[in-house]
């Protein structure tokens, strides 16, 4: 079959989808761990890479170190160091499930390869993401070299975004035989254009987003400043980022009308769009209880999480509508 036909739904592409599935869950669990990392303040609980005080398995008490380790990090460039438990094994576990992913994607990428008869776009896809991962743990070692700068941290988070969309990519053309099924006929001529929006917005408020969680950090690393006082000495940019957030969930409530009148409740591009509608009211939630309730560190990962969400979810319908479009 060529590139540009259809796939037939086999075996082994029904099992290499399950697998894409699974290792796209654990992308995304990975971005949770990393956000309840970040917002714990444990980033830095192992001072080096990829050893963790210098051992591949931490202590688990300050006396299985030198006594003069603050000494030996401080000479690193890492003055501040200071060994607590629960930081350095949040942080060791962090780095557990990104090597569990990293083995999960070389897994994708190597099934992949059979598919490549099927659609060689598969296996590129599959393959560029396990290229990725390995830049992503690189990566990592320079966020740690860097004492945590909240420019490299977003870098690595922004990296880890675009594993999932080539993963997504990969796993959407799995899925063309699937929708070359699923007619798209009676489809409102406005839902391409409002998609396309919607799309724009979430990149403008995610983009937004990404200034302020760079503030926060800021704050967070000043001295003094007391997580109440956050919000109140946030910039602009986080109160146009809270005001949007309606703007974006309307956006999506009106995408989910639109599908659901045109194509009912059973295509699965309305339950698709009803499943991000919920992410996106998540976000929102989520977001209102950091703005009112003076940023409380639990939310943060959800917060995060969701947004992760909402790109991943839009992407995938938006390959899943033009597969269905192209049929």
């Amino acid at each position: 079959m060529t590139d540009s036909g259809l796939i037939a739904d086999t075996a082994a592409l029904k099992s290499w989808r399950r697998l894409a599935v699974i290792t796209i869950c654990a992308v995304y669990f990975l971005i949770l761990v990393g956000a309840s990392v970040r917002a714990s303040g444990a980033g830095m609980g192992c001072p080096d890479w990829p050893t963790c005080f210098g051992s591949w398995i931490p202590p688990t008490s300050e006396a299985q170190l030198p006594a003069n380790y603050q000494e030996i990090y401080a000479d690193r460039g890492y003055a501040e160091t200071r060994f607590n438990p629960v930081k350095t094994w949040t942080e060791y576990v962090n780095r557990l499930v990104g090597v569990t992913i990293g083995l999960l994607i070389l897994t994708t990428a190597l099934k992949s390869l059979g598919l490549r008869q099927h659609d060689r776009w598969i296996s590129i896809a599959s393959v560029a993401a396990l290229l990725m991962v390995i830049y992503q743990g690189w990566l990592g070692s320079r966020v740690v070299a860097s004492n945590l700068q909240p420019g490299m941290i977003t870098l690595h988070m922004l990296m880890a975004l675009a594993i999932v969309g080539v993963l997504l990519f990969a796993l959407a053309r799995s899925r063309r035989g699937i929708m070359a099924g699923k007619s798209i006929a009676g489809l409102n001529s406005h839902f391409q254009p409002l998609l396309y929006a919607v799309i724009i917005m979430t990149i403008l408020q995610i983009t937004m987003g990404t200034q302020v969680r760079e503030m926060v950090d800021y704050l967070n690393h000043t001295e003094g400043a007391e997580r109440s006082a956050w919000v109140s000495a946030l910039p602009w940019v986080f109160y146009v980022h809270r005001s949007f957030s309606a703007v974006v969930l309307i956006a999506n409530a009106w995408l989910v009308w639109m599908l659901f009148r045109s194509l009912g409740l059973q295509h699965s591009l309305t339950r698709l769009a009803i499943g991000l509608l919920v992410v996106v009211g998540l976000a929102v939630l989520s977001g209102a209880t950091l703005g009112h309730l003076g940023m409380p560190a639990l939310v943060q990962p959800t917060h995060l999480l969701s947004a992760s969400l909402i790109f991943g979810l839009q992407f995938l319908l938006w390959m899943d509508y033009r597969h269905a479009k192209q049929a």
